[in-house]
């Protein structure tokens, strides 16, 4: 009998100590459960054959519950007209035309190949301003649970490559939106949360 009534008054407690919880936290900044993460992306490579000429006009970076996000836009990309990319961990950066390497930080590297230029041809100048083996402009990692490090390694032919530093080798998925390529790293294997 009187495990009936310890029962009823520790779930009252536990349903008390919920309500204590500060009412400011908002859904971005509270982790997801792990069933709300659940992933199946992997960490093979992934890729797409297609090849059209496009232009890398910036990369930004964004975090999630679940995983942290890279935004390569490209405009003109939508399903209609998709370009060709390979994302791929590797042991080492290495730069497409020269095979320098390039130093990415991090637990694991993936190396981000897509069918896009940094040069507008018609205006005779950059339209991405990367410069090979510095860190990307504009992208502040800082605070982020997976990114650790993201290297232009350099545009030759038609092709632009990135080195992105991740905490360690985890499930990541690769897709294209209008106007963009998106890469998004899971924060756990299993889980994205």
């Amino acid at each position: 009998m009187r495990r009936w009534i310890t029962v009823p008054a520790v779930l009252a407690l536990a349903a008390a100590g919920t309500a204590v919880v500060p009412a400011t936290a908002s859904a971005a900044t509270r982790p997801a459960a792990a069933s709300q993460c659940a992933t199946d992306w992997g960490s093979l490579p992934k890729s797409d054959r297609t090849f059209t000429s496009n232009q890398l006009v910036n990369v930004r970076t964004g975090q999630n519950p679940c995983y942290d996000r890279m935004v390569l836009d490209v405009p003109g990309v939508s399903d209609a007209n998709r370009i060709g990319y390979q994302v791929r961990y590797v042991d080492e950066l290495l730069q497409q035309a020269s095979g320098t390497p390039i130093p990415v930080s991090g637990g694991a590297v993936l190396e981000i190949v897509v069918t896009a230029s940094t040069m507008d041809f018609g205006a005779g100048k950059p339209s991405y301003p990367g410069q090979a083996g510095q860190p990307l402009p504009g992208v502040d990692l800082t605070g982020y649970r997976t990114f650790t490090d993201a290297r232009f390694a350099g545009s030759h032919e038609g092709y632009t490559q990135l080195g992105l530093g991740v905490r360690a080798r985890l499930p990541f998925r690769v897709f294209q939106l209008d106007n963009r390529v998106v890469v998004d790293v899971a924060h756990d294997w299993g889980t994205a949360g």
